[in-house]
């Protein structure tokens, strides 16, 4: 059996003091690819990426489960790095990982014909840049998000009747962008790819009075038969890669004329929902084996 490290986030661990709210959905995904890759010839191992590790024991190291990248970015980079110049096969790769980690890459989608929403790039967003998106975007509703994040963490929704005041209203560089108001009546969709092969597809829907649709916020999941159009749409974004990530989830939302539009591509470390489609861990453990011979 091949040795495969799983990155996981310290909180995500099973003997945490401070296991995350949302770990079993860690586990359900765990236990799916566990029963993929071992009849592959793979046995994945749950490590945290913080810790002191002799990764040259490993045949490949899988990035998918650190959840908590986004607090200490440039750490997890330099880890990326470190692993590979050992000559461990990462993935998905640290270069796709580095290019991922700020939502800039969505202008470069843009830039290539892929429909986004749109959004301004604040390096230090003060209060007077969501008066200013507003006027741009022609809507008094607006999404500040972090430029490196998940998980909604850090997200404000603007409008007129919670305007911010003058000066800072986040530390770090942000996002702006118009709220898509088909993420609270249709749903977000995501679409689920190994080596963009097409494995599932699920609509996320935020609870009531919500529009967030994490499950930490009482969002759920339904799995669906996409159209042969959003799953054409889903699909053209990973066509216009230079090179095809082992996994990717592909986040997307109703634009007003019908069309999807991509609000993320995640290939760092997406939840694949394998409840919605439990053949993912087998896709990719035939995928990784592939990969590494």
């Amino acid at each position: 059996m091949i040795a495969v490290a799983l990155l996981i986030s310290a909180n995500l661990a099973s003997n945490a003091p401070d296991r995350r709210a949302d770990a079993h959905l860690f586990d359900i995904q765990l236990d799916n690819l566990r029963k993929g890759f071992t009849s592959r010839g793979l046995a994945i191992e749950p490590v945290r990426w913080i810790d002191p590790v002799e990764w040259t024991r490993f045949g490949a190291v899988l990035v998918n489960c650190a959840w908590d990248y986004q607090d200490r970015h440039e750490d997890f980079l330099t880890t990326l790095d470190h692993i590979a110049a050992l000559g461990v096969p990462v993935f998905n790769s640290p270069a796709t990982v580095r290019w991922n980690i700020r939502k800039t890459y969505l202008r470069e989608f843009e830039a290539k014909g892929v429909p986004i929403i749109p959004a301004l790039w604040p390096d230090r967003p003060v209060g007077e840049d969501i008066r200013d998106a507003m006027a741009t975007f022609g809507l008094e509703d607006v999404i500040l998000k972090r430029q490196v994040g998940g998980g909604a963490r850090g997200q404000t929704r603007y409008t007129k009747a919670n305007m911010p005041g003058e000066g800072s209203i986040l530390d770090r560089p942000g996002v702006i962008q118009p709220f898509i108001s088909s993420i609270a009546t249709e749903g977000e969709y995501s679409f689920l790819f190994i080596d963009s092969v097409f494995s599932h597809a699920l609509i996320k829907r935020a609870a009531q009075g919500d529009y967030r649709i994490q499950e930490a916020y009482g969002g759920k999941s339904q799995a669906i038969t996409p159209t042969p159009r959003d799953l054409h749409q889903a699909s053209a974004v990973l066509d216009v890669l230079d090179e095809s990530p082992l996994y990717a989830r592909v986040d997307m939302v109703r634009g007003a004329d019908g069309h999807l539009l991509l609000m993320e591509l995640e290939v760092i470390e997406p939840y694949l929902f394998p409840h919605d489609g439990p053949g993912i861990g087998a896709m990719l453990g035939e995928a990784l084996a592939k990969r590494i011979g």
